[in-house]
């Protein structure tokens, strides 16, 4: 009897396995077909949890605004707070959804919506689709989001994309921490330059149209 308990599981979870690379596999397609008509686009992270009267989400809005007047598209993960800032800027936003327990809902900004049930599926599709990367002050998610960039910029996974940290007063402790990383040999002093800090709206603007040659 337990020897059919246990085949019954194993086949149990072979098919579940099977029905979540297909889920893996639809949420890569959808993201390439919604995509493929749009221009260029910059992600944004931050902090869900950014109230509407916080300076960085005021200057996120307006970041989002001359990225936009640029010609990029604006990409965030749909939620509120930073998220809701950068695609209330934005004229063409894009808003990449995540499943969870308590339900994350989609700000009201947002022009064209795509829902992942995967982290790393979303994650993936912010890194494949955007060619600039701005981390606005966040969570553990934004670092997680950063991290991510970062080290995909320094193994020359992807191209050498222009990487934001903003805001100087809440960045410029981590980047002290890197610096404690190359007091231990565990970066190289070029991985410095993988980034810049600023609080210049201009400047980070500029940093990105450069890089792209606009």
């Amino acid at each position: 009897m337990k020897d059919i308990e246990k085949s019954f599981l194993d086949n149990h979870n072979k098919e579940k396995d099977i029905w979540r690379i297909f889920r893996i596999i639809s949420d890569f397609t959808d993201a390439h077909e919604e995509f493929a008509s749009l221009p260029p686009a910059v992600s944004i992270f931050g902090s869900a949890r950014t109230p509407r009267k916080n300076n960085y989400y005021k200057q996120t809005v307006e970041l989002s605004q001359k990225l936009s007047k640029k010609g990029f598209a604006i990409v965030t993960g749909g939620g509120g707070g930073i998220m809701e800032a950068g695609n209330k800027g934005a004229k063409i936003s894009v808003g990449l959804n995540i499943k969870l327990p308590e339900e994350q809902k989609v700000n009201k900004f947002v022009q064209h919506s795509l829902n992942f049930k995967y982290f790393f599926t979303r994650k993936v599709t912010f890194i494949k689709h955007s060619v600039a990367f701005i981390a606005m002050p966040g969570g553990f998610g934004t670092l997680d989001e950063l991290s991510e960039a970062l080290c995909l910029v320094q193994t020359k996974r992807m191209g050498a994309f222009p990487i934001v940290l903003f805001g100087k007063e809440f960045y410029k402790p981590l980047e002290k921490f890197f610096k404690v990383m190359l007091e231990h040999e565990y970066i190289s002093k070029e991985d410095l330059s993988l980034y810049i800090i600023t609080d210049d709206i201009n400047e980070a603007v500029e940093f990105i149209a450069k890089h792209n040659k606009i």
